[in-house]
């Protein structure tokens, strides 16, 4: 048999490589210049419209009213006149004229009683006319021998009941009691407390010397104040003034200190022989210890 030789294919031979094409390069971008800015010009603002001023309308005048006329009201026929017939008076008989009797007069209404500022201490209490709500007593044992004296002076307030005793007015409510020695420059027993002195000759006040003020007057008088007050509880009697001794109780007005301060300074120096200024000087005195200690503005009340 036949072989067949099979014929070989031509190889093909690799494509030459071409070279490989260069890319541009990139451009760069270019760098701009910031452009120089002009300034803006301004427009000028445009100038507000002036206003035109309003031309005021005139106000419509109100229209003017007709006068109404009226109707003329029909008159009331008149009517027939009457006759009045004539009435024969009767004749009346006059009466006596009668006199008024006489008013009574009004009897005159009695004066009103004008301020009194004090009055003596058992005639009030008669009269029913005693301070309850706060008063001064002010009350004198003198010795009609001699200008020796004891003077009391009793503040108080708040008085529930008075009533007399067989030895003077006693009032049930508390109390403070001032002392005043007035020791002529006669008596005797000037060395001797005042609290050692006899009671039974009324020479006796419950202080020595050391708790009263002293005050010398020109004709050597020693009057003699309590610093202070002795106080008394639930009740203190006055006793009945005899002789030329007195009670009097004081009401509680404003001007009470200046009324008791005059009255003092009267009874010292009328009475008792103290001279003028150095009896007021010792009113005084007693008067500051009052407002102090005993009146209602006082420090104790």
């Amino acid at each position: 048999m036949a072989t067949i030789k099979k014929t070989a294919k031509p190889t093909k031979k690799p494509a030459a490589k071409k070279p490989a094409a260069k890319k541009p390069a990139a451009k760069k971008p270019a760098v701009k210049k910031p452009a120089a800015k002009k300034p803006a010009v301004k427009k000028p603002a445009a100038k507000p419209a002036a206003k035109k001023p309003a031309v005021k309308k005139p106000a419509a005048k109100p229209a003017a009213k007709k006068p109404v006329v009226k109707k003329p009201v029909a008159k009331p026929a008149a009517k027939p006149a009457v006759v009045k017939k004539e009435v024969p008076k009767a004749v009346v008989a006059k009466k006596p004229a009668v006199k008024a009797a006489p008013e009574p007069k009004k009897p005159a209404a009695p004066a009103v009683e004008q301020e009194v500022k004090f009055r003596n201490l058992f005639e009030a209490y008669s009269q029913q006319k005693l301070p309850f709500a706060q008063g001064y007593i002010v009350s004198s044992f003198f010795k009609e021998s001699s200008t020796y004296s004891i003077i009391e002076i009793v503040s108080y307030a708040a008085v529930k009941e008075i009533y007399t005793t067989a030895e003077g007015l006693t009032f049930v409510t508390g109390g403070k009691k001032l002392y005043i020695l007035v020791e002529p420059d006669t008596y005797c027993n000037k060395p001797v407390e005042p609290v050692s002195r006899s009671k039974t000759e009324m020479e006796y006040i419950p202080k020595r010397f050391s708790e009263l003020e002293t005050i010398i007057a020109k004709n050597q008088t020693r009057i003699m104040v309590a610093k202070e007050p002795v106080e008394t509880f639930g009740s203190f009697t006055i006793l009945e003034p005899k002789g030329i001794n007195f009670s009097i109780v004081f009401y509680e007005l404003p001007d009470v200190i200046n009324t008791l301060c005059t009255f003092l300074q009267t009874t010292l120096n009328r009475q008792r022989k103290v001279p003028e200024g150095d009896a007021k000087k010792a009113a005084k005195l007693i008067t500051d210890i009052i407002a102090k200690t005993m009146s209602s503005e006082g420090e104790f009340q």
